[in-house]
């Protein structure tokens, strides 16, 4: 029977992902001297390099905690993949303690220093680069490769632009950064030449959405969230001039609103982050200690308890086998005899009359005899007994073997044959 894959949980409204590559070779180095650098300026209150022996192999990761103004306290955790050729993916998860305000400071500001040339900053299904614009490639089929990666991602909002003319150097701005903090490292923007609008609505067909020549869209993701409606996440015009494109950014704030499964990976990141972390103060290592010292004494009364069960239950066994012993050395306990019925003789009678019906239910049955019909039933009329009808067939059956044997001597050996019967007349005249 197929069944549908689990759904996983919706994104909690407290915690804030992000995922990208570092694409140099000193990813741990960087974060090691930017992390240290924000502890000393008390931008964030501590960090902590987790050991191998806490990590998957060939991983490596980086915890930190800073407090925002509002008092709200952030824990955030950022994971290093294995090296490949293309760099070291990056998984940041920070959660705080209220709801995420996306005017908040950006947690992937907190552990990668940003410059123009930042090499972590590169979003990990189409490679594009955070806070910058993003052409499409020259090429059809690569258009086509770019935005069905765009539209699997789940872990990016991705921002599709459409330029109707070339824009002048304030239209190559990205508008990523006319979003709030928070959003800064989550969103993506692409830019489409104006010859290429018909090959980027023909590679978006399969999604049900369509880029307006002109306009703008926020790319629905795989799946959708629930909610989404192309033509209200769709902006019809788009002045790549300067001017503040409040239709976009109002769209791209609703689209993050919505309420969005966790991402692929998002719920193993989210439960490392809670119940392994290890960056604790000194009140988080004694609420620890309590807790282990309530679970340990938990499981010692438990161990009492069952040691107890334990012993009443040999004591009862041990009161048993006692009782059994006493009773086997006092002998046998007398077995209640089946009350009799009728005298010994009868009961010998019917022992030996059962043994003569089954004596007799074995015996063979002698060879049918070929009478005239009725005459087993005339023989019973007559009063014969079977004994007597198996002696009267029984003295022919004897004469004729008698008178068989006299003819075969007679034959071979005629001196050994006795003499034959004198004639009638003879013996009349002898009487």
């Amino acid at each position: 029977m197929l069944t549908s894959p689990p759904v996983p949980p919706p994104t909690p409204s407290t915690v804030w992902l992000a995922r990208g590559r570092h694409t140099g070779p000193t990813a741990p180095d960087v974060l090691r001297k930017y992390l240290q650098s924000l502890k000393d300026d008390a931008t964030i209150l501590d960090f902590k390099e987790l050991s191998g022996a806490d990590t998957a192999t060939g991983e490596s990761a980086f915890e930190a905690r800073w407090v925002l103004p509002d008092d709200v306290t952030v824990r955030a955790r950022l994971t290093l993949a294995e090296w490949s050729g293309r760099g070291q993916e990056w998984t940041l998860v920070a959660e705080a303690e209220r709801p995420w305000d996306l005017r908040w400071p950006s947690p992937a500001e907190m552990f990668w220093p940003w410059d123009a040339d930042a090499p972590w900053g590169q979003e990990t299904v189409t490679g594009q680069r955070y806070l910058d614009i993003n052409p499409l490639p020259d090429d059809d089929k690569d258009v086509k490769r770019t935005l069905r990666g765009a539209l699997r991602d789940t872990w990016t909002v991705h921002v599709l632009v459409h330029e109707a003319m070339t824009p002048d150097e304030r239209g190559r701005r990205s508008l990523v950064p006319l979003l709030p903090p928070g959003l800064h490292h989550r969103v993506v923007e692409h830019r489409a030449a104006p010859h290429q609008l018909r090959t980027v609505n023909w590679a978006l067909r399969d999604a049900g959405v369509e880029l307006p020549r002109g306009g703008a869209l926020v790319l629905p993701g795989s799946p959708a969230p629930a909610g989404y409606d192309g033509a209200d996440f769709s902006v019809r015009n788009m002045f790549l001039d300067g001017t503040h494109p409040a239709e976009l950014l109002d769209a791209i704030r609703r689209f993050v609103d919505l309420s969005r499964p966790l991402p692929d990976g998002g719920e193993v990141a989210l439960t490392a982050l809670r119940e392994q972390w290890q960056l604790l103060t000194l009140e988080e290592e004694l609420a620890r200690e309590r807790q282990l010292v309530a679970m340990y004494s938990e499981a010692l009364e438990a161990m009492t308890q069952s040691r107890d069960l334990y012993r009443e239950a040999a004591e009862q066994a041990h009161e048993a086998l006692a009782a059994y012993r006493e009773a086997a050395a006092a002998g046998e306990r007398p077995q209640p005899q089946a009350r009799a019925t009728g005298s010994p003789f009868q009961q010998l009678g019917r022992t030996l009359e059962r043994f003569k019906v089954t004596a007799m239910s074995l015996r063979p049955l002698p060879a049918p005899r070929s009478t005239p019909t009725g005459q087993h039933e005339r023989d019973e009329e007559a009063g014969l007994t079977t004994e007597t009808t198996s002696q009267a067939l029984r003295e022919p059956s004897e004469a004729g073997a008698r008178d068989g044997v006299n003819e075969g001597v007679q034959r071979h050996a005629p001196e050994l044959a006795p003499a034959k019967d004198a004639p009638a007349e003879q013996q009349a005249a002898d009487r």
